[in-house]
């Protein structure tokens, strides 16, 4: 119960209220500029692909292009993206919080520097990191080269499933592994230590402390990898050929014959999947937020 008492007390602590500033009321004009470049890149792109998502090629008002979904083509594509971005959101999250969890207890030097290794690739172009993988995978790809030098056999992975699922883990995975480590490190020792001190073992301390209170970094990561996942087109057409078709290359395939009405009803059901997963997720944190029992 003592336990249960202090952890509450950390979850539920009530923050300091913040005085107005005054300064802060006339630097607001600062965020004019990012309102104007939401407005452009943003509201706008999302109003066309609406308007034209809704409309036939005369401007008639139609939810044609948003039920071409039902095609099987364009469903299987659809499923099949589903699939592989929750597969790969799952390995994400099993690597992630581990390494997580290492670096929020690794020494500040070394913690820095592992850190930097995590987000040296994202410094690099998404295209050529992706490029990168299919130069490695390919049939005569430094993979196999390795592997015939040691009389190995080979591997034959471009252009199937795993190799997707393997380039979408390599180019999201930072975005798991740094939510997560962001919420493990603001963690208060204190909590730990007094559950420590009160019986709890090392198990028991992560199922009932740890792990509750990461929930917010773990959300935020696998949204922050699904998405990507489900949307992406680039990934699936270097690593997967043209054998493995995802809706994203759908939705790339028809923009790019002008097809935009087609491509924008397709567009708006990949947003209706993204939005309703979102507030699935939404809701899980919500409801288990501060709940360590």
């Amino acid at each position: 119960m003592q336990l249960k008492n202090i952890l509450n007390h950390q979850v539920h602590k009530p923050s300091k209220q913040s005085h107005f500033n005054p300064r802060m009321k006339k630097m607001k004009w600062l965020t004019f500029p990012y309102i104007i470049w939401m407005i452009g890149f943003i509201i706008l792109p999302l109003i066309m692909i609406v308007y034209y998502g809704l409309t036939t090629k005369t401007g008639g008002f139609t939810f044609e292009n948003i039920l071409l979904i039902n095609d099987p083509i364009n469903r299987k594509a659809l499923i099949l993206a589903l699939q592989l971005s929750l597969i790969s959101t799952i390995i994400c999250l099993l690597l992630a919080y581990p390494l997580a969890m290492i670096l929020s207890n690794a020494k500040m030097s070394s913690n820095n520097f592992i850190v930097l290794i995590i987000i040296l690739p994202m410094w690099m172009n998404f295209l050529l990191r992706t490029i990168a993988w299919q130069n490695i995978l390919e049939r005569t790809g430094i993979l196999n080269r390795i592997l015939d030098f040691l009389h190995l056999p080979t591997l034959n992975i471009i252009n199937t499933p795993a190799a997707i699922i393997l380039g979408m883990v390599y180019n999201f995975l930072p975005f798991m592994v740094l939510p997560i480590y962001n919420v493990l490190i603001k963690i208060d020792k204190d909590v730990i230590n007094a559950a420590r001190d009160l019986g709890a073992n090392s198990t028991l301390t992560f199922l009932k402390i740890i792990l509750p209170l990461s929930i917010p970094g773990v959300i935020s990561g696998i949204t922050m990898v699904f998405v990507p996942s489900l949307t992406t087109f680039v990934i699936s057409t270097i690593l997967g050929g043209s054998k493995i078709v995802l809706i994203g290359n759908v939705i790339e395939q028809q923009f790019r014959l002008g097809n935009w009405h087609t491509g924008s009803g397709l567009s708006l059901v990949l947003m209706i999947f993204i939005l309703f997963s979102m507030a699935v997720i939404s809701k899980y944190d919500k409801e288990s937020e501060g709940n360590l029992w």
